[in-house]
């Protein structure tokens, strides 16, 4: 057999659309995914004559095309996948009749904008790229904005708890307790870190937008990307994985004395 034939596992998952990549590791890891009937080690490939299986159901790309929903997340729900643990999650809400799952996360006391799909490939692109592309938000908090906040926030805040200090971004005040807030990195629960950090609590947190897409659907529900949203979306993602490798080939590079 050729091995150009050969394909990873988890690139098979998210290519048929049964989940990410990094889903698929978990569930491999979890003993969860089979190939002919054998639990296989991470990593392993696999041939087209092969059975994979997860949870005993065989996969099989019986998809004819990609979805690509932005949906607006109320409050309250999930952005997980694992509809058994959690019971507030994204999937059982949307209640879509193909397997999706969301691109990144959106906290479950924030609300606003996520985008989700059954295309692997786009996922990786994106969250790839997550140090590269914009995401915006409106913030509103328990007191008076300062414009030391406003300055402090936009130049970068040192969380402990993670050991590093955000980027800076553009932070613009709305009113008196509400504030707009573009961030170019996704660290976790970051707006309500950096604003902890200042003695400020968030009280309320919409995303209004990632990268071209722009909430404009009531809450709770979801639409389909336009085409032109996705041409675009696909431009700016377009050279990401080659920024990636551009700056892993020059951290393996010999450094001149």
């Amino acid at each position: 057999m050729e091995k150009q034939q050969l394909k990873r596992i988890n690139k098979f998952l998210s290519e048929v659309g049964y989940c990410s990549r990094r889903e698929a590791d978990k569930l491999i890891d979890a003993g969860r995914v089979t190939i002919n009937g054998i639990v296989p080690e991470m990593g392993t490939k696999i041939a087209p004559s092969d059975i994979v299986a997860v949870d005993g159901e065989v996969i099989k790309n019986t998809k004819a095309a990609f979805v690509y929903l932005a949906f607006n997340k109320p409050i309250g729900i999930v952005c997980t996948t694992d509809t058994s643990v959690e019971k507030d999650n994204i999937i059982d809400y949307l209640n879509y009749p193909k397997r999706i799952f969301p691109i990144g996360r959106l906290d479950k006391p924030s609300e606003g904008l996520i985008l989700l799909t059954d295309d692997g490939d786009i996922v990786n692109k994106i969250l790839r790229a997550s140090n590269n592309h914009e995401k915006e938000y409106i913030v509103t908090v328990d007191k008076p904005i300062s414009q030391t906040f406003v300055e402090r926030m936009a130049g970068g805040i040192y969380i402990e708890d993670l050991g590093k200090k955000t980027k800076k971004c553009k932070v613009e005040k709305l009113s008196t307790y509400k504030f707009k807030i573009i961030l170019t990195q996704g660290l976790n629960r970051q707006i309500r870190r950096m604003c902890s950090y200042l003695n400020y609590e968030v009280q309320t947190l919409q995303r209004v937008r990632i990268m071209n897409i722009k909430l404009d659907m009531p809450i709770g529900e979801y639409r389909e990307l336009t085409e032109d949203e996705f041409k675009e979306l696909n431009a700016l993602i377009s050279h990401s994985t080659k920024v990636y490798e551009t700056r892993s080939s020059k951290k393996n590079r010999p450094k001149n004395n």
